[in-house]
């Protein structure tokens, strides 16, 4: 586990400084640095409504009497896709799009929930409080 972190510790910060390079040199350094701004105002802007509306269906399922795990776990993927949308780059902005819009959501989820499930089974999944 702690071998793949370190693997992309230094793979995706890498890959990033190619994308800057590469799009730096298609469409010039301001513009590059424009974009990045630009999609992370647009980031931002999405994550709020997706989290609004994650938050009123988890919400809505507690005053029904049920459990909302998956709509959590989606919450958590839009959480997760917010902060990557926060960080500067392309690589980071794609995983981030994709962990914020509805569509592409449910493929993190399920991989998320089959992390969750492999953990519990094994007897390594443990809460803090």
């Amino acid at each position: 586990m702690y071998m793949w972190f370190l693997l992309l510790l230094a793979l995706i910060p890498a890959m990033e400084i190619w994308g800057f390079i590469f799009v730096s040199g298609q469409i010039g350094g301001w513009n590059t640095f424009l974009l990045v701004i630009v999609t992370a105002i647009i980031g931002v802007l999405i994550t709020r409504h997706e989290a609004a509306q994650v938050w009123g269906d988890v919400q809505q399922q507690m005053q029904s009497g049920q459990i909302p795990g998956r709509k959590l776990v989606e919450g958590l993927c839009v959480m997760l896709g917010g902060i990557l949308l926060l960080t500067p780059g392309f690589v980071t902005d794609i995983i981030g799009f994709t962990m914020v819009f509805p569509l592409t959501r449910p493929i993190y989820r399920h991989y998320m929930l089959k992390w969750i499930e492999k953990k519990m089974q094994n007897g390594n999944f443990h809460i803090l409080r």
